[in-house]
């Protein structure tokens, strides 16, 4: 019972709180230690399937090495990151299983680094159709379509997209005096996606493309890419399909023949395949710098996966790795509690970054600073740059 007496009552609280016995303060106390040891919990889904694996891996390893060098210095804003990786099969069902695990998961305030193009894309959809009542920021997609990110305020990617790629590695062509090229798309899926785009690019360049058959569509068609007239092949496709195309080859002895590929081939895993035809280089664009590079970003990389995985650096695993240090810087800028919504507008400022030589910057919601160089796999199986 509290003593009527204002005086008396003073002076019973001021003894209450010298014993310990204030209520409000220890809980408030209690509740703010309690936020500080909180994790925030960043989500990342990774499209296993098999035409996707060999990059889904590394890029997810690059992303784990971040989040566990980054929990080893402190965390984000004081807070260690549980990073929560989710590996599917990038069926519609599958995803949208995932999507709604994730959504509906009070503690994520965020998805980071989802990988796989066709994945990244399927998830954007399920944001913009069946949105969370807290809408989620979706960070650093792996190869998502520029403008389908620009018709969304809710994808932020930083990587160059196909539409990006295809006009490099053409670019690159043109400028070394080619003027034709053959064209294989891996799949007829990825034909109806991506052939737009390739005969765009082509004819901005001024370049004379023939399409080359499915592989696999029939035995004329496999014999007509056994000999490609083209000295030079855009290969459209994964790591898996490249290789059986490229073991498909038959070329006449001295002749020589250059496949085009675009980052969702790992030239690591196409060199350890092995059994490829002879006189066969392949180059392949890169969205991120060299692996060999000296800058800041790279040396972390490289340090971090020296330390934590038994693992040769890769640009997929060195993308993994960006993906998630971009999310974080943006986390760590936040003012106030760490929520979807905090989250959300920071992302949605689009502030320009620097990661260690890495530049992220927009103008608007359109990116415009976009990295892309090229690696070569070369006939003896060597990895030149």
């Amino acid at each position: 019972m509290l003593p009527s007496s204002p005086l008396h009552r003073r002076r019973w609280l001021q003894l209450c709180a010298a014993a310990g016995l204030a209520p409000h303060a220890g809980a408030f106390a209690q509740a703010s230690a309690r936020d500080a040891e909180r994790p925030v919990v960043v989500a990342q889904l990774a499209d296993m399937s098999p035409g996707q694996q060999d990059v889904s891996r590394d890029f997810l390893i690059g992303s784990r090495a971040a989040w566990q060098d980054l929990n080893a210095r402190g965390g984000v804003q004081g807070r260690p990151v549980q990073h929560l990786a989710i590996e599917v099969q990038g069926t519609g069902p599958a995803l949208q299983a995932a999507w709604r695990g994730v959504a509906g998961n009070p503690a994520c305030i965020a998805l980071s680094g989802c990988v796989g193009d066709g994945a990244a894309g399927a998830l954007a959809a399920l944001q913009e159709q069946a949105p969370p009542a807290q809408p989620l920021a979706h960070a650093a997609p792996w190869m998502h379509s520029q403008e389908d990110a620009n018709a969304s305020d809710l994808v932020f990617g930083i990587f160059p997209d196909y539409q990006i790629q295809i006009a490099h590695a053409l670019k690159t062509l043109a400028s070394m005096g080619v003027q034709e090229l053959g064209v294989v798309y891996a799949t007829a899926a990825v034909r109806q996606q991506s052939q737009a785009r390739v005969r765009q690019a082509a004819q901005t360049l001024q370049l004379r493309m023939q399409d080359l058959p499915l592989p696999g569509s029939s035995a004329q068609a496999d014999r007509q890419l056994a000999t490609p007239a083209q000295p030079i092949v855009l290969f459209v496709g994964g790591t898996p399909e490249l290789h059986g195309f490229m073991r498909r080859l038959t070329l006449q002895p001295g002749r020589q023949c250059f496949v085009v590929a675009l980052a969702d081939v790992n030239l690591q895993v196409l060199a350890q395949m092995g059994a490829a035809a002879r006189n066969v280089s392949v180059i392949a664009t890169q969205s991120v710098p060299l692996v060999t590079a000296s800058l800041p970003i790279v040396r972390a990389y490289r340090d971090a996966l020296a330390r934590l995985y038994d693992e040769p650096p890769s640009p997929q695993g060195l993308a993994g790795f960006i993906a998630a240090r971009y999310t974080a810087e943006v986390l760590q800028s936040v003012n106030g509690p760490l929520t979807r919504a905090s989250a959300l507008a920071a992302f949605r400022r689009r502030q320009d970054l620097n990661l260690g030589g890495f530049t992220v910057a927009f103008d608007g919601r359109k990116r415009t600073h976009a990295y892309v160089t090229q690696s070569m796999l070369t006939a003896d199986g060597r990895i030149v740059g």
